[in-house]
């Protein structure tokens, strides 16, 4: 099994709600499949399978999902298959569901148990003939790549103005920017949270530089205790937030100094507390996605290295997974960006060039959060790495994050 989550903001950069993208089978290593029928979703929805397994709240506390199904598995028993209340799913068509009259009935019986519908892959050309579903629609998705979505807005606004449109396919924050300003969508989605906004930004934020001194201490060869323990007396958030951590792990231990509940974590704990609080103090005025996508990729990348033959190199590709949106974060470009901060040269050649064991990992990792399979499939097959486990090291990370935010 694969499964990714993508996120769909608001206007204001808050989550609303996740498309949950997934896939059963390597169709690489079992290319028979494909055309074949065995595996085309009759039955089965593999989305609400992933929901079933790992729970809702696992994947989102409280944004909706959508879960994509094509013209065969719409007909699949959705509520057995997954428990999930139905209000927190949105059950995301695409164009294989034709305006026909078996089509329309089944969207009507499920609209009735309280799931709500979305369309994707429209193309203008298809909208008059869709007229029919699409009035049926709670949401409907605009690739801003392949259409002219302004023009689409007018028809839908004029036509269908119970329906809520999602920009979708968005490349920049300029792009975001844009649509924002003319308004008229609810949701948008896209690359665009990922990318550094570097027009007019010339220094870095004082205590943002505190965060950063503070990672460059810990992640130092053979960091000093007692220098990390000072430097997080600057910031009572993170005392705070240490406190709560040992208190955590010793009950019965009275904490008389910061000094004290350092050593009380021992280098090892102290170094990944403080990788991952400072982590969420730099990404505060970023969207929370950032902080998210920046923890869940640490996680996943620890959890990738023995499937890459880098057992050895787990925590150094956690680390890279951390940085990874460290442009987005500081406003620069990741070459600069990296300047600041203590690395090694195999997590700054990953992350500026692409290049080398965990630049392999990187991709591998980007690849697999935009749900492209095939090039998913394709470094399995090179690689040998099993599929379950893969999916199983995702999962973790999911799991391993809403740990870290229920602390």
């Amino acid at each position: 099994m694969f499964a990714t989550l993508i996120p769909l903001f608001d206007e204001n950069m808050a989550v609303k709600a996740f498309s949950l993208f997934s896939q059963k089978e390597n169709f690489l290593l079992n290319p028979h499949m494909l055309g074949t029928g065995a595996y085309s979703g009759v039955g089965t929805i593999n989305g609400l399978e992933v929901i079933e397994n790992t729970g809702i709240e696992t994947l989102s506390k409280d944004a909706d999902i959508f879960v994509p199904v094509n013209n065969a598995s719409i007909f699949a028993d959705i509520e057995d298959q997954c428990k999930a209340p139905a209000k927190r799913i949105v059950i995301l068509m695409d164009n294989t569901v034709k305006p026909e009259t078996e089509y329309l009935r089944r969207i009507d019986e499920l609209k009735k148990k309280g799931y709500r519908f979305a369309i994707r892959k429209l193309l203008v050309a298809d909208f008059e003939a869709y007229r029919d579903i699409i009035g049926k629609l709670d949401f409907i998705l605009l690739d801003h790549k392949r259409i002219d979505i302004s023009k689409a807005k007018i028809y839908f606004t004029k036509l269908f103005p119970n329906v809520k449109l999602c920009a979708i396919n968005i490349e920049t924050q300029e792009i975001f920017n844009e649509l924002k300003a003319q308004g008229g969508y609810t949701y948008y989605e896209g690359e665009f949270y990922r990318i550094p906004i570097t027009a007019g930004v010339t220094e870095v934020a004082p205590v943002k530089m505190t965060y950063i001194e503070l990672m460059n201490v810990v992640n130092a060869p053979d960091f000093d205790l007692t220098k990390a323990a000072d430097v997080i007396g600057r910031d009572t958030a993170l005392v705070v937030s240490l406190l709560k951590m040992v208190n955590r792990m010793s009950v019965n231990s009275e904490i008389t100094s910061i000094r004290h509940a350092a050593a009380m974590l021992g280098q090892k704990e102290l170094k990944r507390w403080i990788n991952t609080a400072v982590a969420n103090k730099l990404c505060e005025d970023s969207p929370g996605e950032v902080t998210r996508l920046s923890l869940i990729r640490a996680k996943f990348a620890e959890n990738l290295a023995p499937l890459f033959d880098q057992a050895g190199q787990a925590q150094e590709l956690f680390l890279m997974g951390l940085f990874s949106i460290l442009d987005v974060v500081l406003n620069k470009s990741m070459e600069e960006a990296l300047k600041i901060v203590h690395i090694s040269k195999a997590i700054e050649k990953a992350l500026v060039k692409g290049e080398g064991d965990f630049g392999e990992v990187l991709k591998f990792m980007r690849a697999y959060e935009d749900a492209n399979w095939t090039e998913v499939s394709r470094v399995m097959v090179l690689k040998n790495i099993d599929m379950n486990a893969t999916y199983a090291a995702y999962l973790d990370a999911l799991k391993w994050y809403k740990t870290i935010y229920a602390a």
